[in-house]
Order: structure tokens, then C-alpha cells, then sequence
């Protein structure tokens, strides 16, 4: 059975779920396995490259281009 076909019957199934205790624990897998494989695929920054991003935070502080951090959470909160 290929992927597409997998995924199709998997959802297919999660439809027909009637429990929350389940779809909780699946959805919880799913969040842990994602970050999981994230952090698998994530490659050493070289120094080079960390020094050019502290860079140009610098120049971006300097030039007025950032966010103050409560009208950040303010605007995540609006996203529900």
C-alpha cells in the first residue's frame, strides 16, 4: 500500500472516531513526532552563519525593525 492510500484509510478511520481520549492521544503523538523529526533534521549552525545572524539583529535593532515582546504576545493571541 503506497502513502497516499495509507494516509486516505488512516483518515478515513480517524473520521469514524467517536472517542476523545484517543483522538487526545493521537494528536499528542503526532505533535511529539513532528517536533521529534524536526529536531532530527536540524543542522549545526556554523559560527560563521551565527555570527552573521547576531549581525544583523544588531542592524535590525538599530534600524527600529523588531517587535516589543508584549505586542508580540498580544498578536498570538489573536490568531484563535
Amino acid at each position: 500500500m503506497d502513502l497516499e492510500t495509507r494516509k486516505i484509510a488512516f483518515v478515513q478511520e480517524f473520521l469514524s472516531l467517536q472517542n476523545e481520549e484517543i483522538v487526545s492521544g493521537l494528536e499528542k503523538l503526532l505533535r511529539k513526532r513532528k517536533a521529534e523529526l524536526f529536531m532530527k533534521n536540524q543542522e549545526p549552525m556554523s559560527r560563521s552563519q551565527y555570527n552573521a545572524e547576531i549581525d544583523q539583529a544588531m542592524k535590525d535593532s538599530k534600524n527600529g525593525r523588531m517587535i516589543k515582546a508584549e505586542d508580540l504576545k498580544a498578536k498570538i493571541q489573536k490568531w484563535d
